[in-house]
Protein backbone atom coordinates (compact mmCIF):
# COMPACT_ATOMS: atom_id res chain seq x y z
CA UNK A 1 0.00 0.00 0.00
CA UNK A 2 1.61 3.67 -1.01
CA UNK A 3 2.44 5.94 1.76
CA UNK A 4 -0.38 7.93 2.28
CA UNK A 5 2.34 11.13 2.38
CA UNK A 6 2.47 10.22 -1.43
CA UNK A 7 -1.04 9.50 -2.26
CA UNK A 8 -1.43 13.25 -0.64
CA UNK A 9 1.43 14.83 -2.89
CA UNK A 10 0.43 13.09 -6.56
CA UNK A 11 -3.55 14.29 -5.55
CA UNK A 12 -1.98 17.94 -4.12
CA UNK A 13 -0.21 18.57 -7.42
CA UNK A 14 -3.60 17.90 -9.07
CA UNK A 15 -5.81 20.32 -7.25
CA UNK A 16 -6.79 23.00 -10.17
CA UNK A 17 -7.71 25.45 -7.26
CA UNK A 18 -7.39 26.40 -3.52
CA UNK A 19 -10.96 25.43 -2.54
CA UNK A 20 -10.10 21.59 -4.06
CA UNK A 21 -7.00 21.78 -2.11
CA UNK A 22 -8.56 22.36 1.08
CA UNK A 23 -11.24 19.23 0.73
CA UNK A 24 -8.12 17.49 -0.15
CA UNK A 25 -6.82 18.87 3.09
CA UNK A 26 -9.60 18.02 5.16
CA UNK A 27 -10.06 14.25 4.31
CA UNK A 28 -6.02 13.75 5.35
CA UNK A 29 -6.54 15.63 8.46
CA UNK A 30 -8.96 13.00 9.55
CA UNK A 31 -7.16 10.04 7.85
CA UNK A 32 -3.95 11.36 10.32
CA UNK A 33 -6.08 11.33 13.13
CA UNK A 34 -6.44 14.82 13.87
CA UNK A 35 -9.64 17.68 13.92
CA UNK A 36 -8.36 20.31 12.48
CA UNK A 37 -6.21 22.39 9.54
CA UNK A 38 -4.71 25.60 8.89
CA UNK A 39 -2.79 26.55 5.84
CA UNK A 40 -2.43 30.43 5.09
CA UNK A 41 -0.33 32.75 4.54
CA UNK A 42 -0.06 34.59 7.91
CA UNK A 43 -0.76 38.13 7.01
CA UNK A 44 -4.50 36.97 5.31
CA UNK A 45 -5.72 36.85 8.97
CA UNK A 46 -4.84 40.46 9.45
CA UNK A 47 -5.30 41.89 5.94
CA UNK A 48 -7.20 39.76 3.62
CA UNK A 49 -6.30 40.09 0.35
CA UNK A 50 -6.90 38.09 -3.46
CA UNK A 51 -3.62 37.52 -3.57
CA UNK A 52 -2.85 36.13 -0.14
CA UNK A 53 -3.73 32.09 0.76
CA UNK A 54 -6.18 30.96 3.40
CA UNK A 55 -7.45 27.34 3.70
CA UNK A 56 -8.79 25.77 7.33
CA UNK A 57 -11.51 24.71 9.35
CA UNK A 58 -10.96 26.06 12.42
CA UNK A 59 -13.85 26.91 14.71
CA UNK A 60 -15.05 30.66 12.85
CA UNK A 61 -15.53 32.31 16.63
CA UNK A 62 -12.12 31.67 16.62
CA UNK A 63 -10.92 33.37 14.00
CA UNK A 64 -12.91 36.29 14.38
CA UNK A 65 -11.55 36.36 17.88
CA UNK A 66 -8.11 36.22 16.49
CA UNK A 67 -8.79 38.98 14.17
CA UNK A 68 -10.88 41.61 16.12
CA UNK A 69 -8.86 41.48 19.53
CA UNK A 70 -5.53 42.15 17.49
CA UNK A 71 -3.97 38.66 18.49
CA UNK A 72 -2.23 38.15 14.42
CA UNK A 73 0.61 39.97 15.57
CA UNK A 74 0.91 37.83 18.59
CA UNK A 75 0.28 34.94 17.39
CA UNK A 76 3.19 32.64 18.99
CA UNK A 77 2.86 29.39 15.89
CA UNK A 78 3.29 32.07 13.40
CA UNK A 79 5.97 33.96 15.74
CA UNK A 80 7.89 30.38 15.82
CA UNK A 81 7.07 29.70 12.50
CA UNK A 82 9.72 32.45 11.49
CA UNK A 83 12.29 31.04 13.68
CA UNK A 84 12.57 27.53 11.91
CA UNK A 85 12.17 25.70 8.27
CA UNK A 86 11.34 22.42 10.41
CA UNK A 87 8.37 21.28 11.75
CA UNK A 88 7.53 21.63 15.27
CA UNK A 89 4.68 20.56 17.68
CA UNK A 90 3.40 23.35 19.77
CA UNK A 91 4.33 21.86 23.47
CA UNK A 92 7.98 23.07 21.87
CA UNK A 93 6.99 26.48 21.37
CA UNK A 94 9.20 27.63 24.22
CA UNK A 95 11.95 26.23 22.64
CA UNK A 96 11.72 28.32 19.46
CA UNK A 97 10.19 32.11 21.30
CA UNK A 98 10.48 33.14 24.72
CA UNK A 99 6.77 32.69 25.67
CA UNK A 100 5.19 35.66 27.51
CA UNK A 101 2.06 36.35 29.02
CA UNK A 102 0.23 37.70 25.70
CA UNK A 103 1.24 34.36 24.27
CA UNK A 104 -0.08 32.54 26.74
CA UNK A 105 -3.22 34.40 26.93
CA UNK A 106 -3.43 33.34 23.12
CA UNK A 107 -2.66 29.99 23.48
CA UNK A 108 -5.44 29.89 26.67
CA UNK A 109 -8.04 31.20 24.21
CA UNK A 110 -7.38 28.88 21.48
CA UNK A 111 -8.58 26.53 23.65
CA UNK A 112 -11.29 27.69 24.71
CA UNK A 113 -12.36 27.63 20.98
CA UNK A 114 -11.59 24.30 21.16
CA UNK A 115 -8.07 23.70 19.96
CA UNK A 116 -6.05 21.64 21.55
CA UNK A 117 -2.18 20.47 21.13
CA UNK A 118 -0.65 20.57 17.42
CA UNK A 119 1.92 20.49 14.75
CA UNK A 120 2.74 23.46 12.21
CA UNK A 121 4.95 23.22 9.20
CA UNK A 122 6.52 26.97 8.19
CA UNK A 123 7.35 27.87 4.83
CA UNK A 124 10.12 30.84 4.76
CA UNK A 125 10.30 31.38 0.86
CA UNK A 126 12.33 34.50 -0.02
CA UNK A 127 10.13 37.18 -1.91
CA UNK A 128 6.88 35.26 -0.66
CA UNK A 129 4.53 35.73 2.53
CA UNK A 130 5.38 34.12 5.98
CA UNK A 131 3.82 30.76 5.62
CA UNK A 132 2.29 27.74 7.30
CA UNK A 133 0.44 24.60 7.39
CA UNK A 134 -0.80 23.29 11.00
CA UNK A 135 -2.65 20.39 11.86
CA UNK A 136 -4.50 20.20 15.35
CA UNK A 137 -6.67 18.15 17.62
CA UNK A 138 -9.75 18.97 19.66
CA UNK A 139 -8.64 20.21 23.33
CA UNK A 140 -7.58 17.51 26.05
CA UNK A 141 -7.09 15.25 23.29
CA UNK A 142 -3.20 13.53 22.40
CA UNK A 143 -1.67 14.26 18.93
CA UNK A 144 -1.63 10.79 17.19
CA UNK A 145 2.19 10.60 17.95
CA UNK A 146 2.26 7.82 14.77
CA UNK A 147 1.60 9.71 12.31
CA UNK A 148 3.20 13.32 12.83
CA UNK A 149 6.10 12.53 10.61
CA UNK A 150 3.33 11.81 7.96
CA UNK A 151 1.73 14.75 8.72
CA UNK A 152 4.86 16.76 8.31
CA UNK A 153 5.81 15.70 4.99
CA UNK A 154 1.79 16.01 4.37
CA UNK A 155 1.96 19.78 5.59
CA UNK A 156 5.02 20.31 3.26
CA UNK A 157 3.53 19.30 0.32
CA UNK A 158 0.36 21.12 1.04
CA UNK A 159 2.35 24.09 0.83
CA UNK A 160 4.18 23.42 -2.11
CA UNK A 161 0.49 22.99 -3.66
CA UNK A 162 -0.47 26.16 -2.80
CA UNK A 163 2.33 28.05 -3.50
CA UNK A 164 1.39 27.39 -7.17
CA UNK A 165 -2.02 27.98 -6.48
CA UNK A 166 -2.04 31.45 -5.36
CA UNK A 167 -4.03 33.78 -6.90
CA UNK A 168 -2.75 35.35 -10.00
CA UNK A 169 -3.53 39.17 -7.79
CA UNK A 170 -0.79 37.77 -5.96
CA UNK A 171 1.88 40.50 -4.96
CA UNK A 172 5.21 40.67 -7.21
CA UNK A 173 8.43 42.21 -5.67
CA UNK A 174 8.92 44.96 -7.46
CA UNK A 175 12.34 45.65 -9.51
CA UNK A 176 15.03 47.62 -7.56
CA UNK A 177 18.57 48.92 -9.19
CA UNK A 178 22.20 47.84 -7.95
CA UNK A 179 22.56 51.46 -6.46
CA UNK A 180 18.95 51.32 -5.40
CA UNK A 181 19.55 47.78 -3.21
CA UNK A 182 22.96 49.37 -2.00
CA UNK A 183 21.08 52.41 -0.51
CA UNK A 184 18.44 49.91 0.48
CA UNK A 185 21.29 48.15 2.71
CA UNK A 186 22.59 51.40 4.00
CA UNK A 187 18.90 53.09 5.19
CA UNK A 188 18.55 49.75 7.11
CA UNK A 189 21.89 50.28 9.17
CA UNK A 190 19.86 53.80 9.75
CA UNK A 191 22.25 56.30 7.30
CA UNK A 192 21.05 59.61 6.28
CA UNK A 193 20.70 60.26 2.83
CA UNK A 194 24.58 62.71 3.79
CA UNK A 195 25.83 59.12 4.69
CA UNK A 196 25.05 57.03 2.10
CA UNK A 197 26.01 60.06 -0.41
CA UNK A 198 29.67 60.09 1.23
CA UNK A 199 29.85 55.77 1.06
CA UNK A 200 28.92 55.29 -2.26
CA UNK A 201 30.79 58.56 -3.91
CA UNK A 202 27.37 59.97 -4.53
CA UNK A 203 26.35 63.75 -4.52
CA UNK A 204 23.46 64.35 -1.33
CA UNK A 205 20.92 65.28 -4.00
CA UNK A 206 21.61 61.65 -5.83
CA UNK A 207 21.31 59.64 -3.34
CA UNK A 208 18.16 61.39 -2.11
CA UNK A 209 16.80 60.58 -5.36
CA UNK A 210 17.71 56.82 -5.16
CA UNK A 211 16.22 56.24 -1.84
CA UNK A 212 13.06 58.17 -2.97
CA UNK A 213 13.00 55.63 -6.16
CA UNK A 214 13.70 52.33 -3.81
CA UNK A 215 10.24 53.88 -1.74
CA UNK A 216 8.13 54.89 -4.82
CA UNK A 217 8.37 51.31 -6.01
CA UNK A 218 6.98 50.07 -3.06
CA UNK A 219 4.84 52.99 -2.43
CA UNK A 220 6.12 53.72 0.59
CA UNK A 221 5.43 57.01 3.00
CA UNK A 222 8.83 56.23 5.33
CA UNK A 223 12.66 55.06 5.20
CA UNK A 224 11.35 52.36 7.89
CA UNK A 225 8.22 50.79 5.60
CA UNK A 226 11.14 50.52 2.87
CA UNK A 227 12.93 48.63 5.45
CA UNK A 228 10.19 46.53 6.40
CA UNK A 229 9.38 45.82 2.66
CA UNK A 230 13.34 45.20 2.05
CA UNK A 231 13.27 42.33 4.83
CA UNK A 232 10.01 40.60 3.71
CA UNK A 233 11.10 40.50 0.23
CA UNK A 234 14.40 39.11 0.88
CA UNK A 235 16.35 42.30 -0.56
CA UNK A 236 18.14 42.28 2.64
CA UNK A 237 18.41 40.47 5.80
CA UNK A 238 18.72 40.61 9.16
CA UNK A 239 22.49 40.78 9.34
CA UNK A 240 22.43 44.00 6.96
CA UNK A 241 19.91 45.88 9.26
CA UNK A 242 21.87 45.33 12.15
CA UNK A 243 25.67 47.31 12.63
CA UNK A 244 28.52 44.66 13.09
CA UNK A 245 28.71 45.92 17.26
CA UNK A 246 25.05 46.37 17.42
Amino acid sequence: MRRLSDRFAEAARGCTDLPQLGTLLGDVTRELGFHYFALLDHASLGAPSSGLVRIDNYPEDWVEEIVSRGFVVDDPVHLASRRTNAGFGWSELGNLIRLEQRHMRILARSRHHGLGEGLTVPANVPGEPSASCSFAVRAGLDTPAAQLHCAELIGAHALCAARGLRPAASRKRPHLSRRELQCLRLVALGKTDWEIAHILGLSPHTAHQYVKRARAAYDTVSRAQLVAYGLRDAWISFEDAIPPNG
